[in-house]
């Protein structure tokens, strides 16, 4: 195995332990699926419409995330915000983030 090869491994497993994070930081206002799609990726997080929809969905069923749809429009959209416990889960896992970041930021002499 190469070096990209294992660089884009790596890379993936710290995506896929931040894309919650990020996730419940851009569901503070309720916004709909295609939105969070577009403004995740204008944040630097790309993040494919079969990867978000499930993990949505996850979400919700923990009770971090509640939905509702908006038909007032010419499309029906389904909105996601965070819940009472997704905001506090946020908190908790924002402490956690700057903790690790604070430690790998001295760690790396940066």
């Amino acid at each position: 195995m190469g070096k990209d090869e294992l660089v884009s491994g790596f890379v993936l497993e710290l995506r896929r332990g931040t894309v919650v994070l990020a996730v419940l930081a851009k569901l503070k206002e309720p916004t709909y699926g295609y939105q969070l799609i577009k403004e995740l990726a204008d944040t630097g997080i790309a993040i494919e419409a079969n990867t978000l929809y499930p993990l949505l969905r996850r979400l919700e069923s923990q009770k971090l995330l509640e939905s509702s749809w908006n038909t007032d429009g010419a499309k029906p959209r389904k909105y996601y915000g965070t819940t009472k416990l997704g905001k506090e889960v946020l908190a908790d896992l924002t402490a956690q983030w700057n903790t690790v970041s604070k430690s790998m930021n001295t760690m790396l002499g940066e």
